[in-house]
């Protein structure tokens, strides 16, 4: 590990303070539990501040502890301005804020918008009656003359996304699951009430908001737009009027059909909507025809290509959210790397390949000391709504228990939900209960206390990454060039900015590579990060070992 002469360098003024931050994300459910009943919470956070100071992160995205009846683990809202009594309490969430804010952490809430629980009191009144001041809170429609669903739209977790109402005789829409009515954006009351809560919630001194599908809220399902309808964007530059648009706030909204063009709508500054989005072309790459379980293999060139577009087209307008990991999402190591014999030196190698680029990073909790997906034998042990869902129909519908099994041992979101692995002991010393979902079994070898005794661990090379982009200006702002572009193994860019450029190679295969190094990067400099050798320079031939990574500093 090297430091550098640069690491007092100023900031331009006028970039904002999350141009050069790193976010953690927390899934409080599989955090820390600091009571014993299996279900992670607020204090738990509490608890592992210092663990993420070291770490040196500056932002935390904690995933929903709103009140919630948990139909989808908290995405499922019924009252926006409480805590779930499993996470804490406001008091909890109060304390959170103070001291992360004493340890220059700030709190970014994840908005959930697009949809409430069906035990929100307002769907709770809209059901009540046709003329309920609440009923246009939702989205309702008439049965066809024979009483079925008014169209043949899905739900993204399976099956119709209407639902009847035997009450009054309508159906009401839910892109997601039966219990998470969507919101009905086109009602001002509905625009109304979620400004005013996100503005308590910025009273209170959060420092954002991750925005939920929020593609979704621009729907005009008549048409059958759901996502990046044509009212979307006039809603968000209401919404950034209305709440975080005059304060110093991070906003990034999870934008799964966002192209760079569409992209930049978002987050161009002259347009006053959001920071940044989550786009996911590169994670979608490995969903057969879209679907993301029938798994295909990673084609390294088509990826490449993927992140290169999205860094060239968003380079002067807007701004680009770098993740390999969420809550959604397989566990990145065993996705792209290798969790095998590999795993620390891949995990590595996939962060330095990430890092590195121009954006704000995401680190996923756990992801720092290279947690792996998880194989539990039984679709019993599994927990997530999608999970079942999916393999209920598709077993009903002719595909195999083991094909299924093997797509969720892949894609499962549970791989990103198995309890935080602090420790050696019972449950990863997750919990002193019974965890709400299983540990996954390999954490006897991988685990905090383990990554925090040896120097050469994962969360050092995560730690020794975060404190890179605090340091050097060419990889918060540096133009991006890629190298390498056609290989099939080797993810190679230069960043570039006054004079400093900063060379990355890193090899995405279990092989020993070698290649012919252009004359022109034929360089020399300061090896910043390595995950073997610290090579200092590029000669006209390379030889690179398995899932090898590193990156030279040339002034």
């Amino acid at each position: 590990m090297h430091t550098t002469s640069q690491a007092n360098a100023i900031y331009p003024a006028n970039n904002p303070w999350w141009h050069n931050a790193v976010v953690y994300q927390i899934y409080p459910r599989s955090f820390c539990d600091s009571n014993g009943d299996g279900i992670g919470d607020i204090q738990g956070i509490i608890s592992k501040l210092d663990y993420l100071k070291t770490l040196g992160v500056n932002v935390i995205w904690l995933s929903p502890v709103y009140k919630s009846p948990m139909d989808d683990n908290g995405y499922d809202i019924s009252d926006y301005q409480d805590i779930a009594p499993e996470f804490g309490t406001l008091a909890d969430m109060d304390e959170l804020l103070a001291k992360a804010r004493d340890r220059g952490i700030r709190i970014i809430m994840d908005l959930v918008v697009n949809h409430t629980s069906d035990e929100h009191r307002w769907f709770e009144e809209a059901k009540k009656g046709k003329d309920n001041p609440f009923r246009d809170y939702y989205i309702w429609r008439k049965p066809n003359e024979d009483g079925s669903a008014p169209d043949d739209q899905g739900s993204l977790f399976g099956g119709s996304a209407w639902q009847y109402d035997e009450a009054s005789g309508e159906y009401y829409f839910h892109l997601f699951s039966k219990k998470q009515p969507d919101l009905n954006w086109e009602n001002p009351k509905v625009q109304e009430e979620v400004h005013q809560m996100m503005n308590w919630w910025i009273d209170r001194g959060i420092g954002g908001f991750r925005m939920d599908v929020i593609d979704l809220i621009g729907k005009e399902i008549d048409k059958g737009i759901t996502g990046n309808g044509p009212r979307l964007h006039p809603l968000l530059q209401q919404m950034n009027r209305a709440t975080f648009g005059d304060k110093d706030l991070l906003t990034v909204g999870e934008t799964w059909g966002a192209t760079p063009e569409i992209a930049k709508l978002y987050s161009d500054p002259a347009r006053e909507e959001l920071s940044m989005v989550f786009q996911f072309e590169h994670i979608t790459l490995t969903w057969g025809n879209g679907d993301k379980w029938t798994p295909v293999p990673l084609e390294l060139p088509t990826f490449k290509a993927v992140l290169t577009k999205w860094q060239t087209e968003l380079a002067d307008n807007g701004w680009n959210s770098l993740f390999w990991n969420n809550h959604d999402l397989p566990r990145v190591v065993s996705k792209y790397g290798c969790d095998g014999e590999h795993r620390v030196k891949s995990a590595k190698m996939l962060a330095t390949a990430m890092h590195l680029l121009k954006g704000t990073p995401y680190i996923y909790q756990g992801e720092e000391i290279g947690m792996t997906n998880v194989a539990f034998d039984t679709i019993e042990e599994y927990r997530d709504i999608e999970t079942l869902n999916f393999y209920r129909e598709r077993t009903e519908n002719g595909v195999s228990p083991e094909a299924m099994m093997a797509a969720i041992h892949e894609n499962s979101r549970d791989n990103a939900r198995t309890p935080m692995q602090w420790s050696a002991s019972t449950h990863g010393g997750f919990t002193e209960g019974t965890p709400w979902i299983q540990a996954n079994p390999n954490h006897t070898e991988i685990n905090v206390d383990a990554a925090l005794t040896d120097t050469d661990s994962v969360f050092w090379h995560y730690k020794h990454l975060v404190e890179m982009r605090q340091q050097h200006p060419v990889i918060v702002y540096g133009s991006f060039t890629p190298l390498f572009a056609e290989h099939p193994s080797l993810f190679g860019y230069v960043r570039e900015l006054d004079g400093v450029k900063i060379v990355a190679i890193n090899n995405f295969s279990a092989d020993t590579i070698t290649v012919d190094v252009p004359a022109e990067w034929q360089i020399g400099g300061e090896c910043l990060v390595h995950n073997g050798v610290a090579r200092s320079a590029l000669e006209q031939i390379l030889t690179l070992t398995p899932y090898e990574s590193f990156a030279i500093l040339v002034k």
